[in-house]
């Protein structure tokens, strides 16, 4: 199985670009699942509807142009698929979470609060991580088998940035975010990227006004996590690093199910 997870910041935009098609069109993912959609459906072309080959689910955000988040799920695996929004108990007015049921697997794509537009926003951050875990961790007592990607927008280590000293102070660099990841880890879930690259310099968001990305300095916030009795089943992780169109790039898992 074949799943890549992307943060189009846009998904009208990365179309427009034809980028969206390149990336379908070069990889051919089973699922996958895309964070800061920013559309609604009836905003969106039968393209990004009514895919011939993927069957496309939305979460998306009550606010107009803001978050959301899709799984599309090719056809041939499709009609065993059901979608739901996740965190029940959540009420997620920001289409933060899209979730797949297929088999006695659960994917999960996510979209993380930013949490730096005020204090409250900051807040937020923290409890929206905290009840994720706390779902994904209920989720697997149940029994289902759980994959789950997406923006989580924090780097975990130095490593994980071009310039880790002056970024301390930083949103998305600050030690209870940095935390957080790391109790997801002591939980039992695993950064499969860096599990395999333990030493491997490699980013996921670039900012575009200061034309980062020409210059590689970025920061990797874009993951995928399974759980620790799945990593054997991991046949490849890479970041899509030569796709453009978005000020994120690609996280491509494949895995035997």
């Amino acid at each position: 199985m074949k799943i890549i997870s992307w943060n189009v910041n846009g998904i009208r935009a990365v179309e427009r670009k034809g980028e969206l098609d390149v990336l379908i069109e070069t990889e051919a993912p089973d699922i996958l699942m895309l964070q800061e959609t920013k559309a609604s459906p009836g905003q969106l072309s039968k393209n990004l509807t009514e895919h011939p080959d993927y069957e496309q689910f939305y979460h998306s955000a009550d606010k107009k142009g803001y978050s959301g988040t899709s799984i599309w799920v090719a056809r041939i695996h499709s009609k065993a698929a059901t979608y739901t929004t996740g965190m029940k108990n959540f009420k997620d007015v920001e289409g933060r979470i899209s979730q797949l049921d297929l088999g006695r697997f659960t994917y999960l794509g996510v979209y993380f609060p930013n949490g730096g537009k005020s204090e409250e926003a900051w807040k937020g951050k923290l409890v929206f991580y905290d009840k994720f875990l706390k779902y994904i961790n209920k989720l697997r007592k149940t029994g289902r088998t759980i994959i789950w990607a997406g923006d989580v927008n924090c780097a975990h280590e130095e490593i994980d940035l071009a310039r880790p000293k002056s970024n301390m102070k930083s949103i998305g660099f600050l030690p209870e975010e940095r935390d957080w990841i790391s109790k997801v880890i002591d939980n039992g879930w695993i950064d499969v990227f860096r599990h395999f690259n333990p030493e491997k310099v490699v980013y996921s968001w670039w900012h575009l006004v200061s034309r980062s990305r020409e210059r590689n300095v970025g920061w990797r916030i874009d993951y995928f996590f399974l759980d620790n009795k799945l990593i054997k089943n991991v046949t490849d992780i890479a970041y899509i690093n030569s796709q453009m169109g978005s000020d994120h790039c690609p996280v491509r898992l494949e895995i035997r199910t």
